[in-house]
């Protein structure tokens, strides 16, 4: 009786893990989708900051 009882909490725990795993997949994949929307929708002044940031970088360099 009590191998029965600890078999069935076991694998109740194993399938709970399982669909717990399976739920922090969809979140990383709709995480990486919002990521992936907003850089299409502001590649430009992504683009933009970055070559700013860079001509920066590049001339106070040049500077020292």
């Amino acid at each position: 009786m009590k191998r029965e009882m600890a078999e069935y909490i076991k694998n109740e725990i194993r399938e709970f893990r399982q669909e717990e795993d399976a739920v922090g997949v969809i979140e990383i994949i709709l995480i990486l989708v919002v990521l992936i929307g907003l850089v299409v929708l502001f590649k430009d002044q992504i683009t933009g900051l970055v070559e700013t940031l860079l001509a920066k970088v590049t001339s106070q360099s040049n500077s020292i």
